[in-house]
């Protein structure tokens, strides 16, 4: 065993005893251009690498001065051919007497969790049901068809437009779920495959990036909740979550009635952001990252909208009924995604074990096979949380096992009716908007 090294100190040399570090070493290398970081005890300098970190710069800086052993776990599926790139970027060790977490957490906590993976792999729950997957792509198919035969067969009116566009922001919705199902490499076992069939999905049936979501969502799951690392909850000074509502009414910044947020959330949330929002980041994104194959993918899929209903509609018309399709699509988004999410502990950095900040963060939704459907599983939020690459077929048979770590260690696990669920986002978002203005007129 190397001595303890000195901050700065190079790459650790094959064959050669590796240098030992102490945490407060670590912590010193968490800046943008200086992040170390810890996997199973073993200490990696990412400053140089993290810009070619296919998950993108800041999903990995998010673990900075961190020991990142469980995120890592969670999101790879080949980890002997991911610790292959960590080899050259190695410079050494914990020192012995070192605790493998920095800070006040549970030892027993991350052991069981990572008994808990293991039994979850042990019992084949990361194994994919292909006949699953190709009946989720196969009814979003058959809606598109269905939507376009509605129009053919019964004319443009009012009646067939309408129901064309629930049957499309239907497909929409689903084609969300099987991209992200995708995009955490759940389907396939060659990460490459389900790179492919998301980048089709995403792009040839949705008009978005791959890797725009990804960008995004893999944020979402390292550090879910956390201001500044989760781009779904930076969402200030349009809506104050969490610890932000305090921090605004203290600094006295009004840019918005806060204390009414939780009403005009239904004139700029549901309705605008996968039309508005999410359109705009995502092509500026596919631009100024230069990601053509994407930006050829979108343009696949507004060609083909066009052309399918334009001769109906005329350009003005198709234009319409997208944007129509959008707005209900974005309805379902928001509704669906922020119900596990928006009620929950929301606020900064905390550094705690992955479980804990997982659990944290989430809730679940009580299932039902339609419920499982329309949520595209999303109600076991916390079980996809704490295994992001598990395919969601098997989140039924995970959770008692979840449930039962959860008891054993006093943490939460919440399960809430459905309709509660939705309530509960009103009830956090007003919640917040009145600690803003007491401690707006108080402080």
């Amino acid at each position: 065993m190397g001595g303890v090294g000195e901050p700065g100190r190079g790459h650790a040399q094959p064959g050669a005893p590796l240098p030992t570090f102490r945490w407060e070493q670590i912590r010193q290398h968490n800046l943008p251009g200086d992040k170390w970081l810890v996997i199973e005890r073993r200490v990696y300098d990412i400053s140089r690498w993290a810009q070619r970190h296919p998950g993108g710069s800041r999903l990995i800086g998010h673990h900075g001065a961190e020991d990142a052993t469980d995120a890592f776990r969670a999101f790879h599926q080949d980890l002997n051919f991911v610790r292959k790139f960590l080899q050259p970027l190695l410079i050494g060790e914990l020192a012995p007497e070192e605790p493998s977490h920095d800070g006040p957490q549970d030892a027993q906590l991350v052991e069981d969790f990572r008994a808990l993976r293991q039994a979850a792999e042990d019992m084949e729950l990361f194994e994919a049901k292909p006949a699953f997957f190709a009946l989720l792509l196969g009814h979003i198919l058959a809606m598109e068809v269905l939507a376009w035969l509605v129009i053919y067969l019964f004319g443009p009116g009012w009646v067939p437009s309408a129901l064309a566009a629930l049957v499309l922001a239907t497909s929409q919705a689903q084609s969300w779920c099987l991209q992200h199902d995708l995009g955490h490499t759940s389907v396939f076992r060659k990460s490459q495959w389900n790179h492919v069939a998301q980048q089709f999905v995403m792009g040839q049936l949705k008009g978005f990036s791959a890797h725009w979501w990804n960008f995004r969502h893999f944020q979402h799951h390292a550090k879910p909740n956390i201001f500044h690392k989760d781009p779904d909850v930076t969402v200030a000074p349009v809506f104050l979550l969490g610890e932000s509502s305090i921090e605004y009414g203290k600094k006295k910044r009004r840019y918005l009635p806060y204390n009414h947020q939780h009403l005009y959330f239904f004139l700029i949330g549901p309705p605008l952001l996968t039309l508005v929002n999410f359109e705009v980041e995502n092509l500026a994104y596919m631009l100024v990252c230069m990601q053509w194959t994407d930006l050829l993918w979108a343009a696949s899929f507004y060609s083909r909208f066009l052309l399918c209903y334009s001769p109906f509609y005329g350009l003005p018309g198709a234009l319409l009924l997208f944007v129509a399709v959008r707005v209900l699509e974005s309805h379902w988004f928001v509704w669906i995604t922020q119900m596990n999410h928006i009620p929950k502990e929301i606020g900064h950095e905390k550094h705690r074990d992955w479980a804990s900040s997982q659990l944290a963060a989430t809730c679940n939704v009580e299932p039902s096979l339609f419920i499982d459907w329309f949520s595209g599983h999303l109600n076991f939020q916390i079980e996809h949380h704490l295994f992001p690459t598990m395919p969601r077929h098997n989140y039924r048979k995970v959770a008692p096992l979840v449930q039962a770590l959860c008891a054993k260690h006093g943490l939460s696990y919440e399960v809430k009716p459905f309709l509660t669920a939705l309530v509960d986002i009103v009830g956090s978002l007003k919640k917040s908007g009145d600690v803003w203005l007491e401690a707006y007129l108080h402080q």
